[in-house]
């Protein structure tokens, strides 16, 4: 008994061609996931946001307008400070008048956020009331 197995070699041959059903299998997963979590991303609370009003400051001549240098340098209506304890004693006799002087900073642009926040902490033990930042307006044609 003897058993013939013919070859003709075709079955040896290589595939070249790219299986891209698993590619295509991963990107239509990926498409129902993206399709199910965009609405929960995209759902935000529905808020009135404020509108922008530049409203001209009325400089009362009770009103203190510090200044704060770009290198930290403190102000007092352009008198330089030396330091913290200084601007402290100052806010101190300023806080006890009759109404209460506003406080206005003027801090420039490349100014540490560390020497205005000094500032507000310096107000803020001195029992000032009312402190307000002075700004620039921004250009009228954006």
């Amino acid at each position: 008994m003897a058993m013939n197995i013919a070859s003709d070699g075709d079955d040896d041959e290589v595939i070249s061609a790219i299986n891209t059903t698993p590619l295509v299998d991963i990107m239509l997963v990926l498409f129902i996931i993206f399709l199910i979590t965009s609405p929960v991303v995209l759902q935000t609370l529905k808020v009135k946001l404020p509108d922008e009003k530049n409203v001209v400051t009325v400089t009362k001549p009770e009103n203190i307008v510090i200044s704060i240098g770009k290198d930290g340098d403190i102000y007092w209506d352009m008198q330089l400070i030396t330091d913290t304890d200084a601007l402290f004693e100052k806010m101190k006799v300023a806080a006890v008048k009759k109404p209460q002087p506003e406080i206005h900073i003027r801090g420039d642009g490349d100014a540490r956020y560390e020497s205005v926040g000094r500032v507000i902490y310096t107000a803020q033990r001195a029992s000032i009331l009312k402190v307000g930042f002075i700004t620039q307006a921004p250009p009228l044609n954006q």
